[in-house]
């Protein structure tokens, strides 16, 4: 019952037919290649033979590419923009920032005011010097705080719209650097005027 059969073993017709005949090619049909031709093959010159002729093709390539960026920059095209500023979550954003009135726009203004006025009075006045270089600071602290609601706002208004997933990083720093920009200053320039804010 349990022992050996007495029967010889002939292999299936299955097994016969896939076994590869010694005439049939093996492989790719063409010879490994020596380590010297594939390293010959490999190799790229690191250095032009014309260095000179390279370089200022290259600088050429790179002033062209700054010239069609900077165009893009001031009319808003955003095919040849930075990729930093590309997207229709950076532009609402721009849209959003440009459209409303900031104290951290003005800032640079105040400041340079602030600073001749602290300079002028610093001998006749002391006093009163004191006193605008005191509500300088506390300006700064109300540009800052007008930030942050700037971005509460933004931040609920890029959810509703677009999702969770387009508040990545840096969105927040890219809306509030922008606010304290001089508006005529702005780059890529605004598009939209005060009070004109995204839908």
């Amino acid at each position: 019952m349990f022992g050996r059969s007495k029967e010889p073993l002939t292999p299936s017709p299955a097994l016969t037919e896939a076994a590869p005949t010694p005439d049939a090619p093996a492989g790719k049909g063409r010879p490994t290649p020596k380590r010297k031709q594939a390293e010959a093959a490999n190799k790229r010159p690191l250095v032009p033979d014309d260095r000179r002729a390279a370089a200022k093709a290259a600088r050429a390539a790179q002033r062209e590419q700054r010239d069609r960026e900077y165009r893009a920059m001031q009319t808003g095209d955003e095919r040849f923009m930075p990729a930093k500023d590309r997207g229709p979550v950076r532009r609402y954003v721009r849209d959003w920032v440009d459209a409303r009135w900031s104290l951290g726009e003005l800032f640079l203004p105040v400041a340079a005011v602030a600073l001749v006025a602290q300079f002028a009075l610093a001998q006749a006045a002391p006093l009163f010097a004191f006193y605008v270089i005191v509500a300088l600071y506390l300006y700064v602290l109300a540009a800052i705080v007008d930030g942050w609601l700037l971005w509460r706002g933004l931040k609920k208004r890029l959810v509703a719209k677009f999702g969770t997933q387009a508040v990545i990083k840096g969105t927040a720093m890219y809306a509030v650097l922008r606010a304290f920009q001089i508006r005529p200053s702005r780059m890529p320039k605004p598009q939209v005027k005060h009070g004109q804010k995204p839908a």
